[in-house]
């Protein structure tokens, strides 16, 4: 009786536990299938298309072409001789044989692995006329993919190349934190394209979908579409820039057209490179070029470039001198064409002198020795805090990534950099805007626009970022003693240009009138022996001095500042007045300028 119940109770055990596998097994089977087909929410993500970037007319400057990428299955490196792989490059180059076999197979090879999934690009962007009339063939190859895909584009190449910047191939730095570059592999490295990035390649879309267990779509759940196509408008005048390049012919340096409030119409510095080398990624030899050519082609000479401003900057000082020292614009000093400071001689660039010289005489004729004098009146202290508190030493704040700031030297300045006490000799070249002085050439145009307005604008290139207008407020930096002398100095200024003894004088020809001021800034030092300095032509070319002219116009009612540097120019009047002239007459002609004084 004991045996028959034990033997009962396996049987019952047993009888259940074959009746829950054929549950499991057969009955459930159609119910847990429907189950595998809806039991995940993946998130597709849209990458947006870059906006683009026009002059102040709408000009395009850069665009997106279409065009595709090419893309082949994983997982064809599993034999030895890659024969899959071999044949589906047969295929694809019968279709567009122009298309770089080896370079194919290496991106191919590099990136394949028993890990990934997912088709593999060998072809980042084929133009939309190449790929079309093969398209459908390519098409119906089932290893084959192709995507359409947008690439940066610039039409007019190297023109404005250091205000565009160019968009190029992301890296591991650039896709950390952003979620766009990461999925069009793809940023802005410098220019416009860098400083507005984040504005121009817009934000991801996604597709929220339900997808089964064997990755097939059951349903869409969420759409949302990529914020994409967000422009920006310049305020640069491409006509202008093209223009200017033409005035420098094969000479090298820099020019910026900017309007009292900070608008930039142009900033050229050349030599130029062409923007399109850099999107789809430079050639090791063609980056050597760039960056060993002696002219810097690739540097941003508008605000990376660091130059002695010369005697541009005595129209600062000499602001300086008539309101913070003991003398003021009647005080004179003698010139006789050099001053002694102990064992040494200052020289006046004019070796006959200048006889007595007030403040106006010395901007006007660039008198060195009324700077040098002037300079032991104020002191060091005093010339570096207010030059810097004019726009010198310090960030315009333009809208371009990576702005470099320059040097004002002063005693604390030295002892920091080189652990050097200050010498008075020093302070007489700061006068002059030689010695450790570097400024920008937009450092120098703020500068100028300054002394021509009474307000320093902070320099933008962007007009317009989406829908919102761009446009800051001038800064009020100087004080009312300042403000009631200035006229003292554009006064000078004008006279610069207009007044027989100017020293722009006889290289000025246009019909706005205008005032700025010349520099010839020395690049090699002059030894205290040489007893006649040769004229500039006579010097080797890289021993020339660089020649500045900045300006505004018209006088009477400024609109316009342009900073002209020509590197080993010589003499600014001669090198940088005839172009001065033309740009004006341009902005007259292509009225930006309406009236002529």
């Amino acid at each position: 009786m004991r045996n028959q119940i034990v033997l009962s109770l396996f049987g019952i055990v047993w009888l259940v536990l074959l009746g829950r596998i054929y549950l499991l097994s057969v009955q459930s089977n159609t119910k847990y299938d429907d189950l595998a087909h809806q039991n995940t929410i993946k998130m597709d993500y849209i990458a947006p298309i870059r906006g683009e970037i026009l002059d102040r007319n709408k000009k395009p400057l850069a665009i997106n072409k279409l065009g595709f990428k090419i893309r082949f299955k994983p997982h064809m490196t599993n034999e030895k001789t890659h024969e899959e792989l071999n044949a589906l490059i047969d295929v694809l180059l019968k279709q567009l044989p122009d298309l770089d076999r080896e370079k194919i197979y290496k991106t191919y090879v590099q990136n394949d692995s028993p890990y990934n999934h997912q088709y593999i690009e060998v072809i980042d962007f084929i133009e939309n006329e190449k790929i079309l009339p093969v398209y459908s063939r390519l098409n119906l190859v089932e290893a084959i993919e192709l995507v359409s895909t947008p690439k940066r584009y610039y039409p007019y190449m190297e023109l404005g190349a250091h205000i565009l910047g160019y968009v190029s191939k992301a890296n591991k730095e650039d896709v950390e934190d952003n979620r766009v570059a990461k999925m069009v592999g793809s940023t802005g490295k410098s220019g416009i394209e860098k400083y507005y990035n984040e504005h121009l390649q817009g934000q991801t879309g996604h597709r929220k979908i339900k997808v089964s267990a064997y990755n097939e779509e059951v349903s869409e759940l969420e759409y949302v579409k990529p914020i994409e196509n967000r422009n920006i408008v310049l305020n640069v005048d491409i006509e202008l820039e093209q223009y200017i390049k033409t005035l420098f012919g094969a000479d090298t340096g820099v020019a910026i057209v900017m309007d009292k409030e900070g608008a930039i119409l142009a900033a050229v510095s050349v030599p130029e490179y062409d923007l399109n080398t850099f999107v789809s990624g430079i050639t090791p030899q063609r980056w050597n070029e760039l960056i060993t050519d002696i002219n810097a082609p690739f540097t941003n000479k508008i605000i990376n470039g660091l130059y002695p401003p010369g005697s541009v900057v005595k129209t600062g000082l000499g602001l300086i001198y008539i309101t913070k020292g003991t003398i003021n614009e009647w005080s004179t000093y003698s010139c006789t064409g050099t001053m002694e400071l102990g064992n040494r001689n200052f020289r006046c660039w004019k070796h006959t002198g200048h006889d007595k010289t007030n403040i106006t005489k010395a901007i006007r004729e660039s008198c060195d020795d009324y700077f040098y004098k002037g300079s032991l009146n104020v002191g060091i202290q005093a010339m570096s805090d207010n030059l810097t508190r004019f726009g010198l030493g310090q960030k315009t704040g333009v809208d371009l990534p990576n702005e470099f700031i320059g040097t004002i030297p002063n005693k604390q300045w030295k002892m920091q950099k080189f652990n050097q006490p200050w010498f008075i000799g020093e302070t007489l070249n700061t006068s002059i805007g030689q010695g450790d002085m570097l400024a920008t050439p937009l450092q120098v145009t703020v500068f100028t626009a300054l002394m021509a307005t009474g307000k320093m604008p902070i320099p933008h290139i962007a007009r317009e970022i989406g829908t919102q207008k761009y446009s800051p407020e001038p800064l009020d930096v100087l004080d009312e003693k300042e403000k009631k002398k200035l006229p003292i100095i554009r006064k000078a200024m004008r006279q610069v240009v207009s007044d027989p003894m100017g020293t722009a004088h006889n290289f000025i020809n246009t019909r706005v009138q205008i005032a700025g001021k010349t520099g010839t800034a020395q690049v090699i030092g002059i030894s205290q022996k040489t007893k006649k300095r040769l004229k500039e032509h006579e010097l080797a070319y890289f021993k020339r001095s660089h020649a500045w002219l900045s300006s505004y116009g018209p006088y009477e009612d400024p609109e316009y500042i342009v900073t002209i540097l020509v590197e080993h120019g010589g003499h600014g009047g001669n090198a940088a007045g005839p172009m001065t002239s033309r740009i004006y007459d341009w902005l007259y002609k292509n009225k930006y300028i309406t009236k002529l004084q």
